[in-house]
């Protein structure tokens, strides 16, 4: 039996090559900025290097004060404490704004405008702007003369930590709303027609279709905002240095004090892998335990 015209493979034109070689420049890109000063790092993490001189090869010095000090370990506790809380302040926030201005109406489109403004300020200028706001003596709180606002919230150890993961809610939040306003929008309206025929309200179509259609938006969301929690350096730096004491002293800005401040490259390096790892085993478990990698079409079978 001979196959038709229709099911043979289309003729290989004059441009095309193998896959590999299409591949290879962002590969050799990869390589080159991520791959390679990866290696150094590792290696400088096994030597003790002021960031002026020759290093000097130590062994796991570096590695075994990274993990028996304190310092260290209370920044890599701060690490997954701003972790988890930030991701329970900002993902049913995220989740419900998302799907609110999904609708239709225009001052829901309005709206959102507003909700996305902190996506174009830089980082650096939110910290500068929140540490004003927040400064006891002239900050918001003073100038409405409001007890509730009027508070040390960046120079007291139990409420710097807090308004630490505030800030970082108040500017991410909008890039997560805008994942849950597109997976939203994808969501087929005849699940929701049917779904008031059948009698169900606003509140059992949001549980029952809205939540399992955007699951792995969550997941996508839920990756990029933990691992992301790995990468907070600059707005903690301005907004508090690290203080008040080790209060916001998280593991990133732990490694650039080290690094940076105290001429430890070498055990800045060891820190630096470990933050590393950390991202890598977090959105592998995420992906793995969550379905993402085996994920298929929400509509099938629609």
């Amino acid at each position: 039996m001979t196959l038709t015209s229709a099911s043979k493979a289309p003729p290989r034109t004059r441009g095309d090559g193998p896959p590999f070689l299409m591949a290879l420049p962002a590969l050799l890109l990869f390589a080159l900025f991520a791959l390679v000063p990866m290696a150094i790092v590792v290696y400088l993490s096994f030597t003790r290097w002021d960031g002026l001189g020759a290093p000097s090869w130590t062994g796991f010095d570096n590695w075994r004060t990274a993990l028996t000090s304190d310092v260290t370990r209370h920044a890599l506790w701060l690490t997954v404490k701003l972790m988890v809380v930030s991701w329970v302040v900002q993902t049913p926030l995220s989740l419900l704004l998302g799907v609110f201005v999904a609708g239709k109406q225009r001052y829901r489109a309005l709206l959102a405008v507003f909700y996305f403004v902190p996506l174009l300020i830089s980082t650096a200028a939110i910290a500068v702007i929140f540490k004003n706001l927040l400064d006891p003596n002239f900050g918001l709180g003073a100038v409405l003369d409001l007890p509730l606002l009027n508070q040390n919230w960046l120079g007291d150890p139990e409420l710097a930590f807090y308004a630490v993961v505030f800030v970082i809610s108040w500017q991410f939040l909008p890039f997560h709303t805008l994942l849950y306003q597109a997976g939203a929008r994808q969501i087929p309206a005849s699940l929701y027609e049917a779904a008031a025929i059948d009698g169900a309200g606003r509140l059992k179509q949001f549980w029952h279709i809205t939540l399992p259609q955007l699951r792995y938006t969550i997941v996508t969301s839920s990756t990029l905002m933990t691992v992301g929690s790995l990468t907070y350096f600059d707005l903690v730096f301005v907004l508090t240095g690290g203080g008040p004491g080790y209060a916001t002293r998280i593991l990133p800005l732990d490694m650039y004090i080290t690094g940076f401040q105290s001429n430890e490259m070498g055990l800045a390096s060891a820190i630096s892998v470990v933050l590393v790892l950390a991202g890598l085993v977090l959105s592998l478990a995420l992906v793995r335990f969550s379905g993402f990698s085996r994920m298929r079409s929400q509509q099938a079978g629609m």
